[in-house]
């Protein structure tokens, strides 16, 4: 996830950032438009940032000294949809590269790719696709935080395979070699930011359950039943 500072070709550099930059532009106009709405958002923007910083700065030894993360963006790409997450996680991969080395300048935007909007957007069409139906919501939000940590290296075995084409087989054969890396330790991690997720949004849901049926989140009564779920009330008391 993290490529590293000039370990890309210039020429890809380049496509990558003009692909990342209007979903940076367009986040930015929705982000504004947002916080003249209503400034009660600003506390779980804050905590969707912070969580996507914390998850992601954690880095953890894969094979062949290469590093896996955990992306922390299901939570924002559910209340705040795909292009405030992708200026979210700009605003987390800038911090990383210019604070912890973690990535680089001129691979910012290929890190937001894969990050930021590929991860964030698949794992928001996962989120579509289970809201109104009679998945748990718990379940919704597991699915949604491990389909976006998972697709997020895809993207990135993806953007290495384009710069490093294999000598015999070419880009398919260098995602194949790249992607098999990653999911020794990134198909676990998946499972465990899910876990995490879904933990983390039960608590924002028992102290702000409000605040997520305002965003759209999930309805009054799918709220009311996950609270069923995990506080034992009956229903005439939520």
């Amino acid at each position: 996830m993290h490529i590293m500072e000039g370990f890309l070709p210039w020429q890809w550099c380049l496509v990558w950032w003009l692909i990342a930059i209007p979903f940076l532009v367009v986040g930015v106009i929705e982000l504004r438009s947002i916080m003249r709405q209503d400034r009660e958002y600003l506390p779980l923007l804050g905590v969707c940032g912070a969580f996507i910083f914390i998850l992601s700065a954690l880095k953890l030894p894969s094979v062949t000294g290469s590093c896996s993360h955990p992306t922390g963006t299901g939570l924002s790409v559910m209340c705040f949809k795909p292009y405030i997450t992708a200026v979210i996680g700009f605003i987390v991969l800038l911090f990383q590269a210019l604070l912890l080395a973690h990535g680089g300048l001129s691979t910012l935007g290929a890190n937001m790719v894969s990050m930021a909007i590929g991860g964030p957007l698949v794992g928001y069409g996962v989120y579509k696709l289970l809201k109104n139906t009679s998945v748990n919501i718990y379940v919704t939000v597991f699915c949604v935080a491990a389909v976006a940590d998972i697709v997020t290296y895809v993207i990135t075995s993806f953007e290495l395979a384009l710069a490093y084409p294999a000598a015999t087989g070419g880009v398919l054969a260098s995602f194949t070699a790249f992607f098999a890396i990653f999911a020794i330790t990134q198909v676990p991690l998946s499972i465990i930011e899910g876990l995490v997720l879904a933990l983390v949004f039960k608590y924002i849901i028992q102290l702000k359950p409000e605040l997520i049926e305002k965003l759209g989140v999930f309805s009054k009564k799918q709220i009311e039943s996950a609270l069923r779920t995990t506080t034992g009330v009956p229903e005439e008391k939520v």
